[in-house]
């Protein structure tokens, strides 16, 4: 079963870039997404905040970048971890928070 979280911390921020954008004429939208949260969630989340239907969603995963030192040799890792999920939601309708970016 997994961790509880809440609706509102589901959802970090919009990923608004080159790519988000071209995905947004497709009925895709993408999200930040707390680490935790699962497709279900993450459906339910969207839903509630923007009052559309879900037809599906993907995550991936992303890592920190390994830092080199001053001998060449890949010593550590950013911590960085965050999660990103692709909502492509039903025909007909849009998210109105991307369409002014």
């Amino acid at each position: 079963m997994p961790k509880a979280i809440h609706l509102y911390e589901v959802l970090r921020r919009p990923i608004v870039t080159e790519k988000s954008t071209m995905l947004a004429a497709h009925r895709k939208y993408v999200f930040e997404v707390a680490v935790g949260a699962n497709k279900p969630q993450i459906k339910e989340a969207v839903e509630q905040a923007f009052s559309v239907t879900v037809e599906a969603v993907n995550t991936a995963m992303g890592h920190g970048r390994r830092k080199r030192t001053r001998q060449g040799r890949m010593s550590s890792a950013e911590p960085t971890v965050f999660k990103r999920a692709v909502v492509t939601i039903a025909a007909g309708q849009t998210i109105e928070f991307f369409e002014g970016v």
